[in-house]
């Protein structure tokens, strides 16, 4: 998979992953080569292989980072209707899952594009009491540069995706 020529159906395929799964896992390694996952709903990609996420619960990343920066970011499509249908026809039709591999950047404030990007996402939650303790006070974003993009296999059912 070419990152810039199918940059667009990556970004195509996360934000249906997100709607599914509600976040993605990036994966990322400690100071002693301890591999870690972290789920995080707020990862927002750009039009140009670059991203963002709103750093406020994320407690591994940003200490990985200062040892090894690089990540791989996991989005499953688990919409229940694209497994179906593809088991019954054999094939998918649309990746069900993706790899992004990157490179973790610095952490700066969010910029007001930024803060309304995750307002839109986080729309529907506004009127309910958890809404405020999640996502009142993301202010802060860890940028991301991603360098390659890979297809899940899975043999007979991905082949020609």
């Amino acid at each position: 998979m070419d990152i810039l020529a199918d940059w667009e159906k990556i970004r195509i395929h996360f934000s249906k992953s997100f709607r599914r799964n509600l976040h993605v896992a990036i994966a990322s390694v400690d100071a002693e080569n301890n591999p870690t996952t972290t789920p995080v709903g707020s990862l927002f990609l750009n039009a140009d292989q670059t991203g963002f996420y709103f750093e406020k619960f994320v407690t591994k990343l940003p200490v990985n980072a200062t040892t090894n920066n690089k990540i791989c970011v996991l989005g499953v499509n688990s919409n229940r209707w694209l497994w179906i249908r593809s088991l019954y026809e054999g094939r998918f039709r649309q990746y069900p899952a993706l790899k992004l591999y990157g490179e973790l950047g610095a952490l700066k404030k969010a910029s007001d594009a930024q803060i309304r990007a995750l307002a839109r996402r986080v729309r529907r939650t506004k009127d309910l009491k958890g809404h405020k303790y999640l996502w009142d006070d993301m202010i802060y974003v860890r940028e991301v540069t991603f360098t390659k993009a890979e297809k899940i296999n899975l043999g007979k059912m991905t082949r020609g995706l």
